[in-house]
């Protein structure tokens, strides 16, 4: 292996292939439409579940991911845990 890391394809790590690059590019040409069928779902879907899951894809998108919570964190649920038992 000559000149970097390789990803599961063969390919240089980094490099796009060329398929990829054509789904992106489809993938933004249906985009807008898109986005308005999650506005739809966030406002009309009969099922909370449904609305709820648009609301947060939209909000994501808009204004990206919000941080974690400290429960939710990886490195501070040991933490968590063992004030838990501390406090017991």
């Amino acid at each position: 292996m000559h000149g970097g890391k390789r990803a599961g394809s063969g390919r240089k790590a980094g490099i796009p292939n060329k398929a990829t690059a054509e789904v992106k590019e489809l993938a933004r040409q249906h985009g807008p439409e898109a986005v308005g069928e999650l506005a739809r779902l966030a406002l009309k879907s009969k099922s909370d579940t449904a609305r709820v899951a648009a609301i947060r894809e939209l909000l994501d998108r808009a204004y990206g991911k919000s941080a974690p919570s400290p429960e939710e964190r990886e490195d501070t649920k040991a933490l968590v845990v063992q004030l838990v038992k501390y406090r017991a």
